[in-house]
């Protein structure tokens, strides 16, 4: 997957706010290939990958809310224990720092994906070879 653009959306911690902006992604005809929510008592900060980044801001910024975007790194790992470690011991000798991660893999999977924000996801991707 390699590099990818990641939105962020800051939204109120209330009923129908994900469901808002999913639901104006789908009339965008935008897929989330990935979606983290972290939530706090009165916002959440939805981070997620589209696989349309222009449709998906356009989509955004017609809701009026809080977004910015990054570039991230999409690492696709093999689904057993240490690979997330192998990567993370490879930045980390590259003085690449990680700010934050987010994954998944189902359970009969051979490959997860991990979601890395980090300090340089240029580079990042050279190095993890993706």
């Amino acid at each position: 997957m390699s590099v990818k653009k990641q939105f962020t959306v800051c939204l109120e911690n209330k009923p129908g706010q994900l469901a808002k902006i999913c639901s104006a992604l789908k009339r965008a005809k935008v897929n989330i290939l990935a979606i983290s929510v972290a939530d706090s008592s009165d916002n959440c900060l939805v981070r997620l990958i589209p696989d349309n980044a222009a449709r998906a801001r356009g989509a955004l910024s017609k809701l009026g809310l809080c977004v910015s975007t990054r570039d991230v790194v999409a690492v696709p790992l093999p689904n057993r224990p240490g690979a997330l470690g192998e990567a993370s011991v490879t930045l980390s000798k590259a003085k690449i720092n990680i700010d934050y991660a987010y994954g998944s893999v189902c359970s009969d999977c051979e490959e997860a994906i991990c979601i890395l924000a980090v300090s340089d996801a240029r580079r990042a991707s050279r190095l993890l070879k993706c």
